[in-house]
């Protein structure tokens, strides 16, 4: 937490020079390895329907779970049959495996978990994203269309389209590379995606602005919609940017007392709310529900969000997808 702190503060912490030579170090070898896969001595894989990378250039999270599932349902509505592969972060595996809504988050990511529930369509999760795709397409050969959440990096896996998201709030950080700063490539990186779109912020700096749209508040054990909670409430987020969700909160004037930050994906158990009042409201994200519904109580609430998109951002995809064509 530490970290992430530092690297958004303005200007550079000093505390941070230490890890400079770490920095180099993560640079050159960013660089031999994407170089390596550019000239073709390290192998690329490439799928028998185009793929779509949604991911990211900085650590943390920055919205690209729910543009996932608006990409998805998008396409969905263009008359393909869509599918998402996922490395699976957070879940234990075995690996790859098929997500449905039954699936545990602690086995596949608390993100797939979520994905199965919000969109229907057959995802399959694997750190190995050529297995996820075989795996995939073999289940469901009906499939024509594959959608990565996250894999920006993962430069084995030949991508068609490249959808790149900003945290609008955040930005960049610093702007320096890890470890002394929150990014993975460098900001010259979103000229080479095809789509740069950002979550939220003051201003457009990025591409297309999104909004995350909050939906009604449903029950996390058995995920039946509720009115707006009343009472005292706490708010817990294991997420990227916890910050927004609080002020999501703030912004709709609810009684919270206190709020709780964890890690991005932090593997939540009942031992988390222990010391928590049972008659206290505990409100939380989706993401974080999917890891909390075995344990959870009648009063904890958890608010899903959709991205809403400009028709501009919709079109540039449109026009994208046409540009590539593959054979039956």
């Amino acid at each position: 937490m530490f970290w992430q702190r530092a690297w958004y503060r303005s200007g550079l912490d000093f505390r941070l020079i230490i890890l400079w030579p770490l920095m180099i170090v993560f640079i050159a070898l960013s660089w031999l390895r994407r170089a390596l896969y550019r000239i073709g001595v390290l192998p690329t894989y490439r799928a028998p329907v185009p793929v779509v990378i949604i991911g990211n250039i900085s650590v943390g999270g920055t919205g690209k779970t729910p543009v996932t599932e608006a990409v998805v349902k998008w396409a969905q509505q263009q008359g393909y049959s869509p599918a998402i592969i996922s490395r699976g972060y957070g879940g234990q595996g075995p690996f790859p495996q098929q997500v449905t809504t039954k699936s545990q988050a602690e086995v596949v990511g608390d993100e797939p978990k979520l994905l199965a529930q919000r969109t229907g369509v057959p995802i399959v999760v694997s750190p190995n994203r050529e297995q996820a795709i075989t795996t995939l397409l073999q289940n469901a050969p009906q499939v024509n269309l594959i959608i990565s959440d996250d894999g920006l990096q993962h430069y084995r896996l030949a991508r068609d389209i490249e959808i790149v998201v900003i945290d609008g709030e955040r930005g960049l950080g610093n702007g320096w590379r890890l470890p002394l700063g929150p990014l993975r490539e460098p900001k010259q990186r979103l000229t080479q995606a095809d789509i740069v779109v950002q979550n939220g912020g003051a201003e457009s700096l990025y591409g297309w602005r999104f909004s995350l749209q909050p939906d009604s508040w449903r029950r996390v054990n058995d995920h039946q919609e509720v009115s707006v909670p009343q009472g005292a409430s706490i708010a817990v987020a294991g997420i990227g940017n916890p910050q927004r969700f609080f002020n999501t909160l703030q912004q709709a004037g609810l009684a919270v007392t206190e709020t709780y930050e964890y890690a991005d994906h932090h593997p939540f158990s009942a031992a988390d709310f222990a010391s928590i009042a049972p008659a206290t409201n505990i409100l939380m994200t989706e993401k974080d529900a999917a890891k909390c519904q075995a344990f959870a109580q009648d009063n904890w609430f958890y608010l899903p969000v959709s991205a809403n998109f400009e028709d501009g951002f919709w079109q540039q995809l449109q026009t994208c997808l046409q540009k590539v064509s593959y054979k039956e």
